[in-house]
């Protein structure tokens, strides 16, 4: 990355939505993000993916409190649910 140049991180759901990170979410909604999507492929199960986003909403950011999702991150994280179910199934 050459200096002054910015990397945006743009999501791409399967119903076809895109979401510029940097600009759908706010700061906490993005480092909640950041967590869920390492959690979309170490979940042993849907419950333990679910359990994590859970968790991570009533910690926010630097365990700063509950954060409430807005729609952008709301589609976001159905769509990694919907991700982590195709991983599982695939995996049997």
């Amino acid at each position: 990355m050459r200096r002054g140049h910015l990397i945006r991180m743009i999501i791409l759901t399967k119903n076809g939505n895109s979401y510029d990170t940097e600009i759908d979410l706010t700061a906490p909604e993005r480092h909640i993000l950041q967590k869920l999507l390492i959690w979309k492929d170490l979940a042993a199960d849907l419950n333990e993916f679910r359990q994590k986003t859970r968790e991570a909403f009533q910690k926010g950011w630097n365990n700063s409190g509950p954060i409430s999702p807005g729609t952008a991150l709301v589609t976001i994280i159905s769509d990694l649910d919907e991700k982590v179910r195709i991983r599982l199934r695939e995996t049997l």
